[in-house]
């Protein structure tokens, strides 16, 4: 796969739900664009995001044994960038498409949770498979709501936009609207976040972070000025490649799981 690898998902869709590039050797990007506000759907999930990460995983995987056998001290180096939408500055991704969720019994067993499983291991399905981790970063480039926020929690390091173009908060809102948090959610808060205070404020209020805020709550890494979707996605990219790096020695999941 070159750096100049461009793959709409699902395959042969006219309405792509995400794109898969590799913008530069050791860096693969994923761009959500399902609609306007990214909603994580089943059809996104299943049919676009897990065969992103599969194939990001594959190509990783066989370019790193051919480097070693090669000798290559660079092989294995490699990150994983998220954003949202790249034609707007609004929504990273305003989280579920509820309706359907509820309608789904198995949603979470099935669908939502082996995607966070896998994110949060990237490219390894399994935390037994700890050398088999690089880093991930999720930029933020607009509103990070609900299960958006959890796909960026499961991220390594997080960017986000300052909102000066348009605004832009970071919220877990289920208590507005009535929806019990699952296991999964729970758990990443609670591994992610190690004060009391920010995580009530997160889970029990439905508090709308503003960038500022999230930043000194350490829901986030770094406030990206100027309000583009360019500005976060080029920092996010800079940070993907200095870190991509640290996964050549594989103890990069030892020690971070």
């Amino acid at each position: 796969m070159s750096s100049s690898f461009h793959l709409p998902l699902p395959t042969g869709s006219q309405t792509p739900l995400l794109t898969l590039t590799r913008p530069t050797p050791i860096v693969w990007q994923i761009e959500l664009h399902n609609g306007v506000d990214n909603r994580l759907a089943k059809s996104l999930i299943n049919d676009a995001f897990k065969p992103a990460l599969q194939i990001v995983e594959r190509e990783w995987r066989k370019e790193r044994a051919e480097g070693k056998a090669k000798k290559d001290k660079e092989a294995g180096a490699a990150a994983l960038v998220i954003v949202g939408r790249l034609d707007q500055d609004k929504f990273f991704s305003n989280g579920f498409d509820y309706p359907s969720v509820v309608a789904d019994p198995a949603w979470f067993t099935a669908t939502f949770d082996p995607l966070l499983l896998h994110l949060l291991t990237f490219p390894s399905k399994s935390t037994f498979s700890r050398t088999d981790v690089f880093p991930t970063v999720a930029a933020i480039n607009g509103h990070c709501f609900a299960a958006g926020a959890i796909i960026a929690l499961a991220c390594d390091y997080r960017v986000m936009t300052d909102g000066t173009n348009r605004r832009a908060w970071m919220c877990m809102n289920e208590i507005d609207f009535g929806a019990p948090w699952p296991v999964s959610f729970a758990a990443i808060v609670r591994a992610k976040l190690s004060r009391v205070s920010v995580v009530g404020k997160f889970a029990l209020e439905g508090h709308r972070f503003t960038p500022r805020e999230a930043l000194e709550a350490d829901l986030i890494d770094e406030v990206v000025a100027g309000g583009t979707t360019t500005g976060v996605l080029e920092r996010a990219r800079e940070i993907a490649r200095e870190k991509a790096p640290k996964a050549r020695e594989g103890v990069w999941g030892v020690i971070k799981v």
